[in-house]
């Protein structure tokens, strides 16, 4: 007969006639309990339709093997990658996720911490908005001593675990690569310098610039929000520039990919009049033709190394002093960017 009431653990003992003690001792398999005595009451609880409170049992606990989850946006490729890295890790390890967006909004980022903090997350692993602009939100978490873990897009914070790769040397080696096949007019793309992974590409880019004796132009610098119609819309500005830049670094391969595709709408031939390269390694990057030239970024690695360190510390507080955990990357040189200089004879 169907009930709209949940089924207790009551419920089954008058059933059987038996103690809610004795029920809930042989649902948790208890060794003191006969195995016949053991068999029926799970065969008469689960004809009775009775589930474990989960979330009950969690609060006496006081912990609910369950982490919290932030990142900017699901439709990405490298935030797809690194939540498989971070699944992959939890699961093995007994915890479950709940997964949230900010949509790259500041104020979506508060309500998503604030709401998984109410859900009792035991820990924390985020990866900042486009327009965060402070970590206040945060101190909820910080306050009850619950760990966090920031990974690629990170912020200073006393306590916090950051994995990252050297975003400045990502930037450098990228720009580094550009002036090396004879370009002096460089655009950079890049999106909102509030965040480390922007703000220090564009370091690595002007670094890489200034040791080559090449002046950087401000008028060469688009801040965009790194989609494909960014790309478009730069595309636009570059076909009306005189002189057109002969370089592109773009901070991630989705714009990059979409600025080739417009150049080359317009007649522009890509490397040899603008070489360009990208970043991320996104499997568009050996559609387009020609193939990007980009930076790889380990993400699955960042997400099982954020997950990892996160259950570190649950498992032991003093378990890392690590504050930030630099992974490798690497320049893939692609037809993109490759020009055809003429040796001087």
């Amino acid at each position: 007969m169907k009930s709209g009431n949940e089924v207790t653990i009551y419920d089954v003992a008058k059933a059987l006639n038996l103690s809610p003690s004795t029920v809930s001792r042989a649902l948790k398999d208890h060794p003191h309990i006969r195995k016949e005595t053991k068999r029926k009451i799970i065969a008469t609880a689960a004809e009775m339709g009775y589930r474990h409170n989960k979330f009950a049992s969690s609060l006496r606990q006081k912990h609910t093997n369950t982490i919290g989850v932030v990142v900017p946006r699901l439709n990405s490729h490298f935030m797809a990658s690194a939540l498989a890295g971070i699944e992959k890790v939890t699961s093995e390890n007994g915890y479950g996720l709940i997964i949230s967006q900010s949509q790259e909004s500041w104020r979506k980022e508060i309500s998503c911490v604030s709401t998984l903090f109410n859900s009792r997350v035991d820990g924390l692993i985020v990866s900042l908005a486009f327009e965060t602009k402070n970590m206040d939100h945060f101190d909820i978490l910080f306050n009850k001593d619950i760990p966090v873990i920031f990974f690629d897009r990170v912020a200073d914070c006393h306590g916090c675990i950051n994995v990252i790769i050297d975003n400045y040397k990502a930037g450098y080696e990228a720009t580094s690569h550009l002036l090396q096949q004879g370009c002096k007019r460089i655009v950079h793309i890049g999106g909102n310098m509030l965040r480390n992974v922007y703000s220090e590409r564009f370091r690595g880019f002007k670094q890489a610039l200034y040791e080559n004796n090449v002046e950087f132009d401000k008028s060469l610098l688009f801040i965009t929000d790194m989609s494909e119609q960014a790309g478009i819309e730069v595309a636009g500005k570059i076909l009306k520039m005189k002189p057109r830049p002969d370089g592109i670094f773009s901070a991630n391969d989705t714009t990059a990919v979409s600025v080739i595709v417009e150049l080359e709408k317009a007649g522009i031939k890509i490397p040899e009049e603008i070489a360009v390269v990208g970043f991320n390694n996104e499997p568009i990057s050996q559609v387009v033709k020609p193939n990007l030239t980009t930076v790889d970024y380990p993400a699955r690695e960042i997400g099982e190394i954020a997950a990892t360190s996160l259950i570190g510390q649950l498992k032991n507080s003093q378990s890392s002093n690590l504050s930030t955990i630099v992974l490798k990357h690497n320049l893939i040189v692609r037809n993109s960017s490759i020009k055809q200089i003429p040796h001087n004879s």
